[in-house]
């Protein structure tokens, strides 16, 4: 079954789950660990999102984001890329550091930003790795009880839940986490056990999110350039002239999707790839011919033939 596509609209809240490829090693020691920090500061002054907690383990990484006009994608892409790059650089390597899809979750923060906060920040209690979330220096916990200035992390949301007044909202926030030790896995906020694995909420939150999501599309159009782009995010790019395998990969599902939805014709798309026909034609086929592949750019498919619809 093809995936469907991710949802955006402003304000959204995520639980974000980056994996490190076949679960290897994402940081090597406390350098990479404050790259990942400096990237994440960054992010949010380009993107305009915000970063409410974290927990860096050591294979994978806990985000919870809420996005303002720019799409998650677009956040998670930039943070990947710019990350592998750094790694590929101090480890002298090539290749993928992350694995290929992000997972995400729409959560409906009233009902959910506390608990989902605790239980991200409780990521190295229940691995075994610390007995208390204040022993584990690598997450937002210690900025959340004021031991540690983190000036790109908003704070202010869930403390403000807890009292008006901050030292009250500390005291009440770390004991609020401490009753949650015991606490095992949460499945919901991994996206299991919902009728749509992309939300956690009722169905009136459901229902708002979905016509959200509609009346703001991911891209304000649908072009070959568009299309482009849109690839090239998928893949984890920053652009499909590249001659890597997984170059050739992506170009291969462009083209594939390309003619799939009619957004363009081979032609158009081999001048703007500085490609020749023949090995577009070539890509799409093997595209058509692996089930597999097909199937996992269905959300592709279906995310563009709606905005070609809608544009028309």
């Amino acid at each position: 079954m093809a995936r469907k596509p991710r949802i955006h609209y402003p304000g959204a809240y995520y639980h974000v789950i980056l994996r490190g490829n076949a679960r290897q090693d994402i940081f090597s020691d406390d350098p990479d660990r404050y790259r990942f920090y400096l990237l994440l500061q960054e992010g949010t002054e380009r993107f305009g999102h915000r970063i409410h907690a974290f927990c860096l383990m050591t294979n994978h990484v806990h985000l919870i984001v809420q996005v303002a006009d720019k799409p998650l994608s677009r956040i998670m892409q930039n943070l990947s890329f710019r990350y592998t790059r750094w790694m590929n650089w101090r480890q002298n390597r090539s290749g993928h550091l992350f694995q290929g899809r992000y997972k995400s979750v729409v959560v409906d923060g009233d009902e959910y930003l506390l608990e989902l906060v605790r239980y991200t920040h409780l990521n190295p209690v229940r691995a075994g790795i610390v007995k208390t979330p204040s022993a584990y220096r690598w997450s937002s916990h210690a900025a959340y009880c004021g031991t540690e200035l983190i000036p790109w992390l908003t704070t202010e949301s869930v403390l403000a839940e807890f009292s008006r007044k901050l030292a009250t909202a500390r005291k009440r926030y770390a004991t609020f986490v401490s009753e949650g030790i015991g606490e095992g896995h949460r499945p919901e906020f991994h996206g299991c056990g919902s009728a749509d694995t992309r939300l956690l909420g009722d169905s009136s939150f459901i229902e708002r999110v979905l016509t959200a999501a509609e009346e703001t599309p991911l891209l304000g159009r649908m072009t070959p350039e568009g299309l482009v782009e849109l690839v090239a995010a998928r893949y984890q790019l920053p652009h499909l002239q590249g001659r890597s395998h997984q170059h050739a990969e992506a170009r291969a599902a462009c083209a594939w999707v390309a003619l799939e939805t009619g957004i363009c014709t081979l032609t158009e798309l081999a001048r703007i790839l500085g490609r020749d026909i023949s090995t577009l034609s070539a890509g799409a086929g093997r595209i058509r011919g692996c089930q597999e592949a097909a199937q996992g750019l269905g959300d592709l498919i279906e995310f563009v033939r709606k905005y070609t619809k809608a544009k028309a």
